[in-house]
């Protein structure tokens, strides 16, 4: 019988946080595939766990990916951690699940320490629906994309930043999305934690001042709605009748639907609308 893929997730500060389940796991597999061995030697040998170690990490995640199902093939059990948190969010932990899918590897995960929903249930703000987009790309073209994209959204956005560079992204946030509120949270369940209700212009204004510390996570409040709807609003009261009309036939509608689109963006009747189409002809 072939082995099985277990996802165990591990303190991000605090080694309270260790679950009594992923310890038992930890202790009973037969292999270890840790992000960073050397790091992750500190949490075993706090809880006394003697399972053999091999690296799994960004730049040997295909090659070794295999060796690791091949054991998995032969009958092993393999435990995957990453440096802190739940493996698969934001490192190569993904890439491991989805070929031991395809090599019929059976894979379960053990919930644990994640500083995205950390972060999220303790800004303040809406919980009910958001988006993680972990690091913003460092490719500039394609970070570029991603903050457009951002601009409309209107669920709650989680960002993973580094110190050193967190002054840098909360002035392209500010630059992208505007002044929207957020909490920035650091040092996420140790002695120092805190979590910073501000918005981005005032987070920009202090952190210029004051080095940050800490690997931090930004958390930052969706678009408004209605803010949106009454931008739209405007923008179509603004546009001739045959231009609106025009936006619509572009996106491939028969002429009565976009007459409908209109009429309902516009607040009027279809009629009206076809009477005013009318009126541009003549």
């Amino acid at each position: 019988m072939p082995g099985k893929l277990y996802l165990c997730a591990t303190p991000i500060g605090n080694l309270e946080d260790m679950t009594f389940r992923a310890v038992r796991i930890l202790q009973e597999v037969d292999l270890i595939a840790a992000e960073d061995t050397r790091n992750s030697i500190k949490l075993l040998n706090h809880f006394e766990i003697r399972t053999p170690m091999t690296s799994y990490h960004e730049f040997n995640k295909i090659e070794k990916a295999h060796y690791l199902i091949g054991q998995m093939q032969e009958g092993k059990n393999i435990a995957l951690i990453t440096d802190a948190g739940t493996p698969g969010i934001s490192d190569p932990g993904e890439d491991l699940v989805r070929l031991s899918y395809e090599a019929g590897i059976e894979v379960t995960s053990l919930p644990g320490a994640c500083a995205c929903v950390t972060a999220l249930t303790l800004s303040g703000l809406s919980t009910r629906r958001f988006c993680f987009e972990a690091f913003l790309p460092a490719d500039k073209k394609e970070k570029q994309e991603i903050l457009e994209e951002l601009k409309t959204e209107i669920r709650t956005i989680i960002i993973y930043e580094a110190p050193h560079r967190l002054v840098r992204t909360l002035k392209e946030l500010e630059t992208a999305l505007g002044n929207r509120r957020i909490t920035i949270c650091r040092e996420l369940t140790k002695k120092h934690e805190t979590a910073f209700a501000t918005t981005l212009t005032d987070a920009l204004e202090f952190y210029t001042k004051e080095d940050p510390r800490g690997e931090c996570v930004i958390v930052i409040e969706g678009r408004s709605r209605r803010e949106m709807k009454a931008e739209q609003q405007k923008s179509w009261e603004e546009m001739d009748i045959s231009e609106h009309m025009e936006l619509y036939l572009g996106q491939g509608m028969d002429q009565k639907e976009a007459m409908k689109a209109v009429a309902r963006d516009r607040g009027i009747g279809k009629r009206d609308v076809y009477g005013m189409l009318l009126e541009r002809k003549e």
